[in-house]
């Protein structure tokens, strides 16, 4: 039987979470995670391990060729396939960043001695234990107007307490998602001084379990009944930030101690992480086609989607899945053997992550548009609970579709409710927006390290196909 034990101090509408498997706003997500860890011995997510004889998930697997690259999709995909694309940081996201790290391990050993050697530990122990891992980089939303070589000190998590066999840690950050369910969380301060870098500048692993470790969860989205709620019944991940009050770190947890150029590589590392970027992609596409075949599947159960305008809007939708996907295959055919792996293309993973910022949106406003007022028209609960048989059948005639029982008409508009009007929908409209984070930062990054070379190509080859005459008339 899988078990998971979770976080340990969590913190929820101001009470501590002593059995958070057992709890109402827990307790679905947890179970969602024990069917999708079930699936690791299943080939399609798994494969078996020498290095720790048994199944792991294939997030850690090497890819050597474009066809085990192809391998990993398939099993981003059917764990993404199983929340709907709406469990946005599962662990093989994380998987995916530790595998990065350890494909690298020697390029980031200059920055500390150490590194390739814990991070050859940790690789195997989170394989070995089937841990669930997580990430929490921003510091807290305090004063943004100010570098973050300019901030108090308690607005950076940092270093108190040196230790011959680790450190003492203290701060906090943001945004933890998924924090309850796991067993680590990946933590790391870019700091970008010399100054100071001794106590803030670190990436190290920290354990849920750890004493002083308090875990600040936002409001609970999550419902208890799936056939209202059929998406905040299971999906729930939760968002978190985590305080850390004197929280100590073993040494062979911390990766990069005090190094600013060290740490802030490894954030760079994880932002242009490839593997990493291709199951956020992965998922990002699970979810866009989701909410295009809701949609259609409303309009139809209503017959809108005999009108030009409702097709229009359902065409583009259609466009949206189908410019990921190919964004996807863009990304796999120009992928490359990068050292010890066969990497994805990085522009068309960059392209697609940005375009998915834009396009959830978009899709939010469609969905909106195509179930208009029938959204704010479903029954307080479902038909068939109604206790008086004669408004049970008035609601059976009055609540019917075009050719779709008044059953699953609403049944439908209930989900489109919970992604369009729900607490859980405006959740995901956030998240869908920054969770590659700062949209202006991301796209300068992108222009940072695009390979500009042949734009200025075909503009020489333009400028040299001109007599002289023309050239001095062009930039006359």
């Amino acid at each position: 039987m899988v078990q998971i034990k979770g976080a340990r101090n969590i913190w929820l509408d101001g009470n501590k979470v002593e059995k958070p498997a057992e709890h109402a706003a827990f307790r679905g997500t947890f179970e969602t995670i024990k069917q999708l860890i079930k699936l690791i011995d299943d080939g399609k997510v798994g494969f078996y391990d020498e290095s720790v004889q048994q199944n792991v998930h294939k997030a850690f697997l090497i890819p050597q060729t474009y066809e085990q690259l192809l391998e990993k999709r398939e099993a981003y995909e059917t764990w993404a396939s199983k929340s709907y694309g709406m469990m946005s940081r599962l662990s093989d996201y994380a998987y995916t960043l530790i595998t990065g790290y350890y494909i690298d391990r020697e390029q980031l050993s200059v920055y500390d001695a150490t590194f390739a050697e814990k991070i050859t530990n940790y690789f195997e122990l989170v394989k070995r234990e089937r841990r669930l891992v997580t990430t929490a980089i921003a510091d807290p939303q305090m004063d943004r107007s100010k570098p973050i070589t300019e901030r108090a000190d308690h607005a950076l998590l940092r270093v108190v307490e040196q230790r011959e066999d680790g450190v003492v840690v203290s701060g906090a950050k943001m945004i933890a998602t998924g924090a309850p369910y796991v067993d680590d969380i990946i933590i790391n301060t870019p700091y970008s001084k010399e100054d100071g870098q001794e106590q803030y500048a670190n990436l190290f692993i920290v354990a849920t379990d750890s004493p002083g470790l308090e875990i600040i969860c936002r409001k609970s989205h999550a419902e208890t009944d799936r056939e209202l709620y059929p998406l905040a019944s299971q999906f729930d991940e939760m968002d978190a930030v985590i305080i850390f009050d004197n929280v100590f770190i073993p040494n062979e947890r911390i990766f990069i101690r005090g190094h600013a150029q060290g740490a802030t590589a490894a954030h760079r590392h994880q932002q242009l992480n490839t593997l990493a970027h291709y199951q956020t992609v992965v998922r990002l596409a699970t979810k866009l086609k989701f909410v295009a075949g809701l949609a259609t599947a409303i309009a139809k159960s209503i017959a809108v989607d005999t009108f030009l305008h409702v097709q229009q809007k359902l065409g583009e939708l259609y466009m949206q899945v189908d410019t990921i996907n190919g964004l996807l295959q863009a990304a796999e055919t120009e992928g490359s053997v990068e050292g010890s792996a066969y990497k994805p293309s990085a522009v068309p993973l960059q392209v697609a992550r940005h375009l998915g910022t834009q396009y959830y949106a978009r899709a939010m406003s469609i969905l909106k548009e195509i179930g208009a007022g029938g959204y704010t028209q479903l029954p307080s609960t479902v038909i068939h609970r109604f206790e008086d048989e004669r408004i049970e059948a008035l609601l059976h005639r009055y609540y019917e579709g075009a050719a779709t029982s008044a059953q699953d008409k609403t049944a439908l508009f209930r989900v489109g409710w919970e992604l369009v009007g729900s607490e859980i929908g405006s959740r995901h409209d956030l998240y869908e927006r920054f969770y590659t984070g700062d949209p202006l930062r991301i796209q300068a990054l992108f222009f940072e390290n695009y390979d500009k070379g042949w734009l200025d190509e075909r503009l020489d080859t333009f400028l040299n196909s001109l007599t002289t005459t023309v050239r001095q008339d062009v930039f006359v």
